[in-house]
């Protein structure tokens, strides 16, 4: 008998993260997990072959990717805004950035 694996797979929403153990025979891929956890049924929004990247324990990581004993592999949601676009936006119009991304006269006028 093949040896199995037991993997999590992970989709995190905005309010919780769903999180599925799956056992696999050794030599099974990130595609294998993400189709033996159910989530894509679950939540049809998740298109792997365009808006959602995967990675293994945060880092980006291939489909085809065999997986080992104990990995995580979580299904990204596609950013809403682009990190460095809205920095430079910012910082064109003179904004200072605080801790939090709010504005610095939004937390002067608080105190």
């Amino acid at each position: 008998m093949a040896e199995q694996i037991s993997v999590e797979v992970i989709y995190a929403l905005r309010e919780r993260q769903d999180v599925v153990r799956v056992k696999l025979p050794e030599g099974a891929t990130v595609q294998n997990a993400i189709d033996a956890s159910g989530l894509l049924q679950k939540y049809p929004e998740i298109d792997l072959n365009g808006a959602n990247k995967v990675g293994v324990y945060a880092k980006l990581t291939p489909l085809s990717s065999v997986l080992r004993e104990r990995d995580r592999i979580e299904i990204y949601r596609p950013l809403i805004a682009d990190p460095k676009e809205v920095r430079r936006k910012r910082a064109k119009e003179g904004k200072a950035m605080t801790k939090g991304g709010g504005d610095d006269k939004a937390s002067a006028d608080e105190g």
